[in-house]
């Protein structure tokens, strides 16, 4: 029997994300509305992620850790790993070549990380929704496979911050799936050529509401994608296994 899986999560670090959307919130929305595979991917950042990685697992979900990154082209890519620690050192590298402007939360909004209790443990001082200066659409790929993880082209049939947006079409790459707001995915009203990939849509939740509004059936279990139970971290291969089963583009 298949999952319902969410790989499009924002949190309180992230600045367009509200304040009320902890991780806490996330998995405890998520849970009741009957997702077990779900990921955090704040902009740029996995600083919240050792909050989710605790709070997951007992509520019976699998968690994956990431971000939504925002390519030189400023196109954003989500980049998915099945092991904390790995987000967590790509978090830091990430974070090395953001275009350094600082955050002005009055403006921009706040970026803060949280423990699993939503205590404030600090806030990121570099607007996050900046790209990072030396990861490409045509590099991303590679340099996240280097810290074991996987990518997936986010809400490419929006008309903003899209791989078509910014560059007018899609393009092939290490993609382990392509995610579209809706199926069959279109721009301005005419079909959108996906070149064959597997297809997801994911909630990109930004407030506590929008948890869990497209979640995606995954034809797995989670025996298979966990087989070290849920806090042993999910197995990567495994997921593209299953995603490549899903619906092609």
């Amino acid at each position: 029997m298949p999952i319902l899986a969410d790989f499009h999560n924002h949190s309180c670090l992230s600045p367009c994300g509200s304040l009320a959307l902890s991780p806490r919130a996330l998995a405890d929305i998520a849970a009741r509305r009957g997702v077990t595979a779900l990921a955090l991917t704040d902009h740029n950042s996995s600083l919240n992620c050792p909050a989710f990685a605790k709070l997951c697992p007992p509520r019976g979900i699998l968690p994956l850790f990431g971000m939504e990154a925002t390519t030189q082209e400023e196109v954003h890519v989500l980049c998915l790993f099945g092991n904390l620690e790995a987000s967590l050192e790509f978090g830091e590298y990430a974070y090395s070549i953001l275009m350094p402007f600082a955050n002005n939360p009055e403006k921009a909004g706040d970026q803060v990380y949280v423990d699993e209790e939503d205590n404030v443990e600090g806030e990121v001082e570099y607007y996050l929704v900046n790209p990072l200066l030396e990861l490409s659409v045509d590099t991303i790929g590679a340099k996240v496979a280097e810290y074991g993880g996987i990518v997936i082209p986010a809400h490419v049939d929006r008309p903003a911050f899209s791989m078509t947006s910014q560059l007018g079409v899609m393009v092939k790459g290490p993609w382990a799936a392509v995610e579209c707001i809706r199926l069959p995915p279109a721009v301005s009203g005419a079909g959108l050529d996906t070149l064959g990939y597997p297809l997801i849509t994911s909630s990109d939740a930004h407030f506590p509401e929008h948890v869990a509004r497209r979640p995606f059936d995954l034809d797995t279990s989670l025996e298979e994608l966990a087989p070290n139970g849920l806090s042993g971290g999910a197995d990567m291969d495994a997921l593209k296994k299953a995603l490549a089963k899903r619906r092609l583009g």
